[in-house]
C-alpha cells in the first residue's frame, strides 16, 4: 500500500505535523506501508513566509507551491491513499483535494484546530483575503475518512461527513523524557508555544505579576517559542523554539502553564502544550477549555484554573510544595503514557490505513 502524506511544512518543523502523523511514519513502514511526504515550505521559504512584507518573494512561494501540488496530482494514480494534514495548499483553493477525490486514491483528512475560523499570522494579515472560511467544510465533505483531534472538532466534521474518527494529539514518551538538571534555589514557571500563540501567554500576565510580587527572585518565568517576546516587569526574554533543544529547554520548567481564552478557536485545540509538560513530569495548570478538561483530572494529575484568583492560588500551592509538584508530575506523565502516547495510539493509525 502506498500513502502520500501532504502537509505544508518540512519534517520536524511543525508541531501539528510532528505530533499528529510524523512520529507514526516508521511504525507504518514496519507494517508494510510505503509512505512519502510532500511538503511545500522549505527552510529558506520559512524565513520569508512568516516575515512581514516581502510580497514578491511570497508570491514566488505561492507559485512554486501551486506547481508542486499540480505535480502531485499528476502522479496521484501511484498512491492508494492520500493523507492531507490541515490543508494541501495555503490559500482558500481546494483544487488538490478535489483532484484526489476524483481519483482512485482514498482521501484522508486530518485536522487538530478550529481551522474553519480565520486565524492568520500577524506577518500575513494583509493576505487574509486569500483565505476561505468554507474551505475546511469543503475538504471534509470530499474526504473518504476524517481524523479529528478531539470531540469538539469531530462534532464539526460530522456536519459534513459521517466517516469521522478521533485520534488525539500524542507524545512519543519513550523519547520524551525529562533531563536531570542541577538543583536551583528558585522555581521556574514556564510557557511554551510559538509566535502565533504568544497571545495566549498574555492571558496569564496579571496573575504572573501577582506571583512575582509575592515571591520575587524565588520565582523565574520562562517563555519558549517567540524570541522577540520580552517583558521587563516579569524579567522575561523569550527564546526561539528548536527541535534539537526542545526537551532540554522544557526540562527547566518546574511548573508548566497553558492559559487559554474560552473562545471558538481555543475550544478546538488539542492540549499539546499541556501534554508536552505532563510527558516530562512537569506539574501542569491548564485553562478548563475544550479537551483540557478531559486531559486534566483536577488535583490528581494536574490543575485546572479559570478565574485569576484560582490561577494564583494553584500556582502558589505548587511553588510552595515541592512534594506536590513531584506527585502531580508523575501522575501527569502516567496519563500521557496511558492515553496520549504514540505507543497507546499506534493501533488507531494502523487501523486507519490497514483496515
Amino acid at each position: 500500500m502506498r500513502v502520500l502524506f501532504v502537509a505544508p511544512h518540512r519534517p520536524g518543523r511543525s508541531p501539528s505535523q510532528r505530533f499528529r502523523f510524523e512520529q507514526y511514519l516508521d511504525d507504518l513502514k514496519s507494517q508494510g506501508l510505503n509512505v512519502e511526504l510532500s511538503f511545500l515550505i522549505s527552510a529558506e521559504d520559512d524565513k520569508v513566509f512568516y516575515t512581514p512584507g516581502k510580497l514578491l518573494s511570497k508570491a514566488r512561494i505561492f507559485f512554486k507551491s501551486y506547481q508542486k501540488r499540480k505535480a502531485d496530482l499528476r502522479r496521484i494514480h501511484e498512491f492508494d491513499a492520500v493523507y492531507v494534514q490541515r490543508e494541501a495548499f495555503m490559500t482558500g483553493n481546494t483544487f488538490f483535494e478535489e483532484g484526489v477525490a476524483k481519483s482512485k486514491a482514498k482521501l484522508i483528512f486530518d485536522f487538530d484546530d478550529s481551522i474553519w475560523l480565520q486565524n492568520v499570522s500577524d506577518a500575513n494579515k494583509y493576505l487574509n483575503f486569500l483565505k476561505n472560511p468554507e474551505k475546511t467544510a469543503k475538504i471534509i465533505s470530499l474526504a473518504d475518512e476524517v481524523v479529528a483531534g478531539n470531540q469538539y472538532l469531530a462534532d464539526y466534521a460530522l456536519q459534513y461527513n459521517q466517516n469521522v474518527r478521533i485520534i488525539p494529539t500524542t507524545i512519543d514518551t519513550e523519547g520524551y523524557q525529562r533531563e536531570n538538571l542541577p538543583e536551583r534555589d528558585y522555581v521556574t514557571i514556564g510557557w511554551s508555544g510559538s509566535v502565533t500563540t504568544i497571545q495566549h501567554f498574555r492571558y496569564a500576565l496579571d496573575v504572573l505579576k501577582r506571583v512575582k510580587d509575592k515571591y520575587g527572585d524565588r520565582v523565574k518565568i520562562k517563555v519558549i517559542g517567540d524570541a522577540n517576546y520580552s517583558n521587563t516587569e516579569l524579567g522575561v526574554q523569550g527564546i526561539g523554539w528548536k527541535e534539537a533543544t526542545e526537551v532540554h529547554e522544557l526540562s527547566e520548567f518546574d511548573i508548566g502553564i497553558m492559559p487559554l481564552p474560552n473562545d471558538l478557536w481555543a475550544n478546538g485545540k488539542c492540549g499539546l502544550k499541556g501534554l508536552q509538560y505532563m510527558a516530562l513530569e512537569i506539574p501542569t495548570i491548564m485553562s478548563p477549555v475544550g479537551v483540557n478538561s478531559e486531559i486534566i483530572d483536577d488535583g490528581k494529575n494536574g490543575f485546572l484554573a479559570d478565574a485569576e484568583d484560582e490561577w494564583f492560588e494553584k500556582i502558589c500551592r505548587l511553588v510552595d510544595d515541592e512534594a506536590l509538584r513531584k506527585q502531580l508530575g508523575k501522575a501527569g506523565r502516567q496519563t500521557v503514557i496511558d492515553r496520549y502516547s504514540v505507543e497507546a495510539n499506534k493501533p488507531l493509525y494502523r487501523q486507519l490505513f490497514l483496515s
